[in-house]
């Protein structure tokens, strides 16, 4: 792998990470609600998934995991039920400020594990771990290494990303006095996750 590739891959990569999806939108909520030490934290599930699907992507599974028309209707559906399910818990949320960086219930291990579920239940993320890393690999290379060198540096990004969304979110509480605030907060995030979860839903395999 060249110097170029890995120039050129750092910043269409960051891009991918920085788009506001689901998980992004999780964090952000997480850290307007628990912190950002807590959001960030919780956001080790979602690195994990991403783990296991480069893993899958460098011994070519994914591709077959993809092409697969029953089990990429399964992952789409349970994936946007989730989603789905996550916008009503949002929409519903207390808005009474539990003051400090209390989990109001949820253990760390809970939100780590919403965000690992919501990584793997999203089929858009195999797209791109099977059509996006793949471009920047020279098969005529070692590729478990360029994988390996690649994988690395998308987790890396996706930490960036997960924590400057959690300092958004962190920021927005702070802006979010009122509880009639963080009610349209929460509700506006809802809506986005609640309207992606139907999107997927809809979704057609291109």
């Amino acid at each position: 792998m060249t110097l170029m590739t890995v120039l050129l891959f750092i910043p269409a990569c960051f891009a991918l990470n920085m788009a506001p999806g689901p998980n992004n939108l999780l964090s952000m909520a997480n850290a307007k609600r628990y912190g950002v030490r807590v959001a960030c934290y919780a956001g080790i599930g979602r690195l994990v998934a991403f783990v296991g699907m480069i893993t899958l992507a460098a011994t070519g599974l994914a591709t077959l995991l993809y092409t697969s028309e029953k089990l990429f209707l399964a992952i789409k559906v349970v994936g946007g039920l989730y989603l789905i399910w996550l916008a009503f818990q949002l929409w519903t949320a207390d808005t009474i400020d539990g003051g400090g960086e209390a989990l109001g219930g949820k253990s760390l291990f809970q939100l780590a594990r919403q965000e690992f579920l919501l990584a793997a239940g999203n089929p858009k993320a195999i797209l791109i771990f099977t059509a996006f890393l793949p471009q920047f690999v020279d098969p005529s290379g070692h590729v478990a290494g360029q994988f390996l060198v690649l994988g690395v540096l998308f987790l890396m990004l996706e930490w960036v990303a997960i924590a400057g969304y959690a300092f958004f979110g962190k920021a927005l509480r702070h802006w979010f006095s009122r509880p009639a605030m963080r009610r349209l907060f929460n509700r506006v995030c809802a809506g986005l996750m609640g309207s992606a979860g139907v999107g997927l839903l809809l979704s057609r395999r291109e």
